[in-house]
């Protein structure tokens, strides 16, 4: 038991958080819990994350759109800052990716992402990670965004994040070139990493890849965007 969730199983863990099945037995539905490691934080800048993250939550919690996955709960559980979102069985899109889809299928997965981008967008809140992974899918086949706003209750505090720590606030591969680089970024750097999925998806391939992260947003600053077409259909 964590609280008043009954933990059914591990479905997800990164270098920042771990993804638990679990049973609400107050409301007695099943729920995701994303429970992010206090571990990975330095001591003297854990209450700063806490204090940030409960308002980031609430913020989270506000979002009320049809493909923006439902915050229900939040708080800190066994000392850990926590999420409770609604539970989809469906998986992610990176589960089914991997060979090249069709543009017109791909446009239509993707369209209700960019809408709740956009509905997220005029809310003042970004997502700052936007990547197939961060995309659930739900059993009538209708795409979630999830993860909203992670990397920003992450932050330690002005001009500090955890890369130090091996947490990387967002994923290279997608990364619009000013996040990269760790610059300001607005809602353009959602549609810059909205628009690497749409490659992957046309393509099977994503555009830039490298043997290191720091490789990959250097290929992102510097190097042309390659054009689908250059791929074989």
């Amino acid at each position: 038991m964590i609280g008043k969730y009954r933990v059914l199983e591990q479905i997800g863990e990164g270098g920042m958080a771990t993804v638990f099945k679990a049973y609400d037995t107050q409301l007695e539905r099943e729920v995701a819990i994303k429970m992010i490691r206090a571990s990975a934080f330095p001591l003297e800048g854990l209450q700063n994350v806490l204090k940030r993250f409960e308002r980031e939550a609430k913020a989270l919690a506000r979002l009320s759109h049809t493909h923006i996955i439902s915050v229900i709960d939040y708080g800190e559980l066994e000392g850990s800052p926590s999420l409770v979102m609604t539970y989809q069985p469906g998986g992610t899109l990176k589960q089914v990716m991997g060979f090249p889809m069709p543009w017109q299928q791909a446009a239509r997965l993707l369209l209700p992402v960019a809408r709740a981008l956009e509905y997220a967008h005029q809310q003042g809140i970004l997502h700052r990670d936007v990547k197939p992974s961060n995309i659930l899918i739900t059993q009538s086949g209708d795409p979630l965004l999830s993860d909203f706003g992670l990397a920003k209750i992450l932050e330690i505090g002005e001009g500090h994040t955890l890369t130090a720590s091996g947490i990387s606030l967002g994923t290279p591969e997608y990364m619009a070139p000013e996040q990269g680089m760790g610059r300001d970024v607005d809602g353009r750097a959602d549609l810059y990493a909205l628009g690497v999925v749409l490659f992957e998806l046309i393509t099977g391939k994503k555009p830039f890849t490298a043997d290191t992260p720091m490789a990959v947003i250097f290929k992102h600053n510097s190097e042309p965007l390659p054009s689908p077409l250059d791929v074989p259909p």
